[in-house]
């Protein structure tokens, strides 16, 4: 885990199976449901790195998460898991 690896939000959001499609994390993004370190996240494209905090306005709940891995690819629940600290 370094520093210097980055990921786009909406990838990293499904990536970590915060939600079904990397278009409905385009959308959580775009429509101002996405807090990066208290700032909110206008835009899919902006860059998450380990250490970020994420709030994140989903319909039935808001998490908080701490991004602790970027991945490679998509895969099982079970290493989405190891993405992130739920807050």
């Amino acid at each position: 885990m370094s520093d210097a690896k980055r990921l786009r939000l909406d990838k990293w959001l499904w990536f970590a199976r915060v939600v079904r499609t990397r278009a409905l994390a385009q959308e959580l993004a775009a429509g101002g449901h996405v807090r990066v370190n208290g700032q909110r996240a206008e835009a899919s494209s902006k860059a998450v790195k380990v250490g970020d905090v994420l709030t994140i306005s989903l319909p039935s709940r808001v998490r908080v998460l701490k991004v602790l891995d970027v991945a490679e690819r998509r895969g099982p629940a079970s290493e989405a898991e190891t993405l992130y600290e739920e807050l």
